[in-house]
């Protein structure tokens, strides 16, 4: 049996005391975790991770210094865990703060890892992503003609930073699609508008959050508050939560705050006493209770998840569109030092109704997929107004095909079906709920008193 020299056993008992200090890990306000098998540490696994250690040292064929190898091991642990816990380096410390403020470098997506491969979880608006046709769900297998298979997720996203005008080639693989397919982009600094608003048609309002960053919640409102002015009453609001990555959590309760007057918004979940927690709407709806549809697909995930959840739950708007992504699980960012934090996933959301997010998603109400929509010229359909000397109507107005559809702002929504399919929902739910206010079901009545109707009017031909 060897002795293990003094050098070696120093190493050892260093790396038992380290490991002793994150025994008991410390959430953001101090509690402490529970135990696992009564707080007793692994010995025969650090003696491993020490044998290994030192085998790297002295043998690895290039010399490796002690803080990478240490970082290293650091970055294995989280990343063995889930998606989503990682280490974080200053740099990637520092990355992490700017996206919260809506501004940053790079492409423009949301990823993850899926087999080895970058999956994209959603492109963001308005971004160098986004114009190159890039689509959630989409499979990054090379960057600048390199293989992504064998890089983690942070020495992928690494690749794919770079200074702002230069330009990078992606291949993808896409679900349908019989070859991969190579698109060259270019880098851009990434401004992030979190919500923009405009008017469908007079009366009915479109909202877009593309992301949940620190100001969301005012931002919303404020938008909220421009369209009832302009669009008065505003009677129907379609809010489209697509390709939404997620965000900061407070910002989507900020939102479904605005929407319900009262009742559970959304729960957490998890081992520490602080990560078990629950979210309740405090103020009434500044939408007044207006008929509402939101969009969701397999790019909205996190915090776009949990409006949908919760507004679904409470039964205030219709859910439309395709399954959601499925994160929901929360990640608490807890410091090392000044420059670096982990990235740990602490705790899974609820719904009100107790409904788990995570691996699951949010399915909709009214299941649509995306589909292409190929709208007829102007002059291709003709109805009997544009016919020459045509009978006039009688009541001094006319009105040609061509006027009628200068009506509706359509024009974005011709390659949209699902937000086409929206504004069809909510002009029907205004449709009856008017007809039930003019017309309310009738007291209940002996058969004897009701009269028959009188027969169907002869078709004059």
């Amino acid at each position: 049996m060897k002795m293990m020299s003094p050098r070696r056993a120093g190493f050892l008992t260093a790396l038992v005391f380290a490991a002793g200090a994150f025994a008991q890990p410390v959430g953001t306000d101090g509690a402490v975790a529970p135990e696992g098998d009564g707080g007793k540490l692994p010995l025969d696994e650090l003696r491993t991770f020490a044998d290994v250690f030192n085998q790297i040292r002295q043998s690895y064929v290039e010399e490796v210094d002690d803080k990478t190898l240490l970082e290293n091991a650091i970055r294995g642990m989280l990343s063995g865990l889930d998606p989503h816990s990682t280490y974080l380096d200053s740099k990637s410390f520092e990355e992490l703060q700017s996206t919260t403020t809506g501004e940053f470098g790079g492409l423009g997506l949301e990823v993850g890892m899926e087999n080895g491969f970058v999956k994209v979880i959603s492109p963001i608006d308005d971004t160098p992503a986004q114009k190159a046709g890039i689509e959630a769900g989409d499979l990054i297998i090379k960057i600048d003609g390199k293989p992504v298979k064998g890089l983690s997720l942070n020495e992928a996203v690494e690749a794919m930073r770079g200074p702002r005008g230069s330009t990078i080639e992606l291949t993808i693989v896409r679900e349908g699609m019989r070859a991969p397919m190579d698109l060259q982009l270019k880098r851009d600094t990434i401004k992030v508008a979190s919500v923009k608003s405009r008017a469908l048609e007079p009366g009915y309002g479109y909202v877009r959050i593309a992301q949940f960053q620190a100001n969301t919640g005012t931002e919303f409102r404020k938008v909220i508050e421009k369209l009832k002015k302009e669009n008065s009453p505003l009677r129907g609001l379609v809010l489209d939560l697509r390709n939404n990555p997620g965000g900061i959590l407070q910002s989507s309760v900020d939102v479904v705050d605005a929407l319900v007057r009262s009742g559970l918004i959304v729960y957490t979940e998890g081992r520490l006493p602080n990560s078990k927690t629950q979210f309740s709407a405090s103020a009434d709806d500044i939408t007044d209770g207006t008929p509402m549809v939101v969009l969701i697909n397999g790019g909205s995930a996190s915090a776009s998840e949990i409006v949908a959840g919760a507004l679904q739950d409470h039964k205030r708007a219709v859910i439309m569109g395709t399954a959601s992504f499925g994160k929901g699980s929360v990640q608490t960012v807890v410091p090392l030092s000044e420059n670096s934090a982990i990235k740990l996933t602490t705790a899974r959301y609820f719904t009100p109704n107790g409904r788990s997010i995570q691996a699951h998603g949010i399915v909709p109400d009214i299941i649509i997929e995306r589909a292409k929509i190929e709208s007829l010229k102007q002059d291709d359909n003709i109805t009997e107004a544009d016919l020459s000397g045509h009978l006039r109507n009688g009541d001094g107005k006319e009105s040609t095909s061509r006027n009628r559809r200068q009506e509706t702002n359509r024009e974005a929504m011709n390659s949209d079906n699902q937000l086409l399919d929206a504004l069809i929902l909510l002009k029907g739910l205004n449709v009856l709920g008017a007809n039930l206010q003019q017309n309310p079901a009738p007291a209940a009545v002996a058969h004897s008193d009701v009269e028959p109707l009188p027969p169907p009017p002869t078709p004059d031909h």
